[in-house]
């Protein structure tokens, strides 16, 4: 591997305001900071009130596999 490492290198596009990953990265963050509560019981709020579609659901499952795969999953 080159001199930094993988989360060296997304810390930086972190601070990266005009770069969309750089974007994505700082809201997420943002949002990790501020939440609290039980992810799985949103969720199945969400599905229960019709707010999520079960069809939506798996397709954001399948990309934070994804997303979790490309990071090595650590997260």
């Amino acid at each position: 591997m080159m001199g930094g490492s993988f989360f060296d290198m997304v810390s930086g596009l972190a601070n990266l305001t005009n770069h969309p990953m750089g974007k994505m990265l700082s809201q997420f963050n943002q949002f990790r900071s501020n939440y609290s509560g039980d992810p799985k019981q949103e969720v199945q709020k969400m599905l229960q009130s019709g707010q999520m579609s079960q069809q939506q659901f798996n397709q954001l499952s399948q990309a934070a596999a994804q997303f979790q795969k490309m990071l090595g999953g650590r997260f």
